[in-house]
């Protein structure tokens, strides 16, 4: 068996390579993951690293269904309040941060292009996009929504 120290979240884990069999991750004595599923959830790792770290107090991430029960368990080893919403077969939207900002996501529609301008310009926010985009984003929105509702009742 090879170990390697592989860096995450300032903490310091191994990275455990089998030589006969799988490769596999160690992210506490006993949970580990395939080094395919580790390469998958690269950036919800970073993310996580971000949230800890201060850079963000809520982070959208889309992953796998399949790699829903590591997350979920990942998330909830490290006190991370959290939402997760069904994209369709294959994805997910994760939403993790700050307990606050999770209620107000819980309280949105799951499917993001169903959310009404007001609820995509306080995600928008929230995720910490440029404040001066998200008001013409949210116009641009209002706008389109105001005249297709026009058109419906012509």
């Amino acid at each position: 068996m090879k170990i390697v120290p592989v860096s995450l979240q300032g903490v310091n884990l191994h990275k455990k390579t089998y030589s006969n069999n799988s490769n596999s991750i160690s992210f506490a004595a006993d949970k580990f993951i395939t080094e395919d599923q580790y390469n998958d959830l690269r950036v919800f790792f970073h993310h996580i690293y971000e949230y800890k770290k201060g850079l963000r107090s809520l982070v959208l991430t889309t992953e796998k269904a399949e790699n829903r029960p590591i997350i979920e368990s990942k998330l909830k080893r490290e006190n991370i309040p959290y939402v997760i919403n069904d994209t369709g077969k294959k994805n997910i939207n994760v939403f993790f941060g700050n307990k606050s900002c999770i209620r107000v996501v819980s309280t949105f529609d799951k499917q993001l292009d169903k959310l009404t301008p007001e609820q995509d310009f306080m995600l928008g926010i929230m995720l910490g996009y440029d404040k001066i985009l998200q008001c013409k984003r949210y116009f641009v929105m209002r706008d389109k929504l105001a005249f297709q509702n026009r058109h419906k009742e012509s």
